[in-house]
C-alpha cells in the first residue's frame, strides 16, 4: 500500500512539471496561427483573385471567395500573353542554370575542402567576400561578356549569365559538408585507384542535403529572375521568361489584374513542387548534415 502512495505525489510533480509548457503552447500556438494567416493572406488573394472577373477583384474587397467563377483568365494567360513559350523559356532557363550552379559549387567547395595548395586561404577569403557584392552590379560586366562571345539574344547567353554569379554561399555549405566526411572514405578510394574526378563522384551523392538547399534556393531565384532575362534579350522578346513576360498584362491605359493573378498562379506551381520534393533534406542541409 506504500508504493501508490509514493507515485501520487510524484504524479502531481509531473504534471505540474508539464503544465508550464502546455500553457506557454495553447498561448503560442494560436498567435502563430494568427501570424501564418495575415503571411499567406496576399499569396491567397492572388490565387483567388485568377478565379475572379475584372469587377469581381475589385467589388470583392478583401473576400478571398470569387462571386461568380471565371476560368478564362489562365486561357488569356496561356494563350493570348504568351505564357506558353514563356513558360518553356523559364524552365529551360531555371534547370539548366541551377544544374551549371550545383556542379560548379560542389565542385569548388569539394577542391577547397579536401585540398591543400597555394593560395587556397587566399581564395577562400575572395568567395566570401563575394557575399557582400551585389548581384545587380556585375550585370554589365556580365552584358560584355556575353556580348562579346556572340550569345547576345540568345538562350546560351542568358543561362552563362544567370549561373555566372559566384555562389559563394552554395560554396560555404559545400565545404562545411566535404570537409565533415571521414577521410578513411577519401583514403579507401585512393587505394582502389580512383582519381579525382571518380574520387569526387563517389562522395557528391553523399551530399544530398546540401544538394537539396542548393536546388531550392537556385531554382526559386533563376525561375523568379528578371533582369538578366530582361536585359539579355531586348532584340528577342520570344525568349524571355515568365517575370518578364507579366509585364503582357499592361497595357498603355490599363491593367489585366485577373490575367496578371492567373499568371502569378501559373508561375508559383513549379517552385511549390519542387520545394515539395525536396524538403526533407532542406533542414539537414542547412544545418550541415554529413550523412542520411
Amino acid at each position: 500500500m506504500s508504493r501508490p502512495e509514493l507515485r501520487i505525489p510524484r504524479t502531481a510533480a509531473r504534471a505540474k512539471r508539464l503544465s508550464r509548457p502546455v500553457r506557454a503552447n495553447l498561448v503560442a500556438l494560436p498567435l502563430l496561427i494568427v501570424i501564418g494567416l495575415i503571411w499567406v493572406y496576399p499569396f491567397l488573394w492572388i490565387v483567388t483573385g485568377a478565379f475572379k472577373t475584372q469587377n469581381g477583384l475589385f467589388t470583392g474587397g478583401a473576400s478571398l471567395m470569387p462571386d461568380q467563377w471565371n476560368f478564362d483568365n489562365f486561357r488569356r494567360a496561356w494563350v493570348d500573353a504568351g505564357f506558353s513559350k514563356f513558360f518553356l523559356n523559364t524552365v529551360v532557363y531555371a534547370v539548366v542554370s541551377t544544374l551549371v550552379e550545383l556542379f560548379k559549387s560542389a565542385l569548388c567547395g569539394y577542391i577547397l575542402a579536401r585540398y591543400e595548395f597555394p593560395g587556397r586561404k587566399a581564395l577562400h577569403q575572395l568567395i566570401v567576400a563575394t557575399l557582400f557584392v551585389p548581384v545587380a552590379s556585375i550585370i554589365i560586366p556580365q552584358f560584355v561578356l556575353v556580348d562579346s562571345l556572340g550569345l547576345l539574344n540568345t538562350r546560351a547567353g542568358v543561362i552563362l549569365a544567370m549561373s555566372g554569379a559566384a555562389g559563394a554561399l552554395y560554396v560555404l555549405l559545400f565545404i562545411g559538408f566535404f570537409a565533415g566526411v571521414p577521410s578513411d572514405l577519401f583514403d579507401a578510394a585512393k587505394l582502389d585507384g580512383a582519381g579525382f574526378l571518380r574520387t569526387f563522384r563517389l562522395v557528391l551523392p553523399l551530399a544530398k542535403p546540401v544538394i537539396a538547399v542548393v536546388v531550392i534556393f537556385q531554382f526559386i531565384s533563376n525561375w523568379n529572375e528578371f533582369n538578366i532575362p530582361l536585359v539579355f534579350t531586348l532584340g528577342q522578346p520570344d525568349l524571355q521568361n515568365l517575370a518578364v513576360g507579366m509585364l503582357s498584362f499592361k497595357g498603355e491605359h490599363s491593367v489585366d489584374w485577373t490575367g496578371f493573378a492567373a499568371g502569378m498562379t501559373l508561375s508559383v506551381i513549379p517552385m511549390l513542387v519542387v520545394f515539395i520534393f525536396f524538403q526533407s533534406y532542406f533542414v539537414r542541409g542547412l544545418a550541415g548534415a554529413t550523412k542520411e
